[in-house]
């Protein structure tokens, strides 16, 4: 049983299927930690003036994007933590969880053209690089 796992989510309604698997992993005991990051990418083209809406949309994304989640978790019996950061999703979930006291990531994937690539890319940074296992979930199905 893994006490404390990570759930990056981008939002999306995938993220309760992967909160499924979550349950089941940690058979609802532990810390289920959610979150959620701003992808900063998305400012390399933007105008500086409207740099600060955008931002501001995302950062509201992203709260109603964990707050959803935070339900979810809470309805299945298990303690919550949440967080927002700003940066490079993979970069980000990985940092997070070299400085939390996580012990497995569990983390939703869209294989789009699995002749392509298995992962979504940034699940793939995160397999790759992360120093703790990583449960990918595919949510195409």
């Amino acid at each position: 049983m893994y006490s404390d796992v990570l759930v990056p989510t981008d939002g999306s309604e995938a993220i309760e299927t992967v909160l499924e698997h979550t349950a089941e992993v940690t058979e609802q005991e532990g810390t289920v930690h959610v979150l959620y990051v701003v992808d900063d990418q998305v400012f390399l083209t933007l105008a500086d003036e409207m740099k600060d809406d955008v931002l501001g949309d995302l950062r509201d994304e992203g709260a109603a994007a964990v707050r959803r989640a935070r339900d979810s978790v809470e309805e299945m019996g298990s303690e919550v933590s949440t967080a927002i950061r700003e940066g490079k999703p993979a970069e980000e979930i990985i940092a997070y969880v070299e400085e939390t006291n996580v012990d497995l990531v569990t983390m939703a994937t869209r294989g789009d053209d699995y002749t392509e690539n298995m992962l979504g890319s940034t699940a793939q940074e995160v397999v790759t690089n992360c120093p703790k296992p990583v449960l990918t979930v595919n949510v195409d199905e």
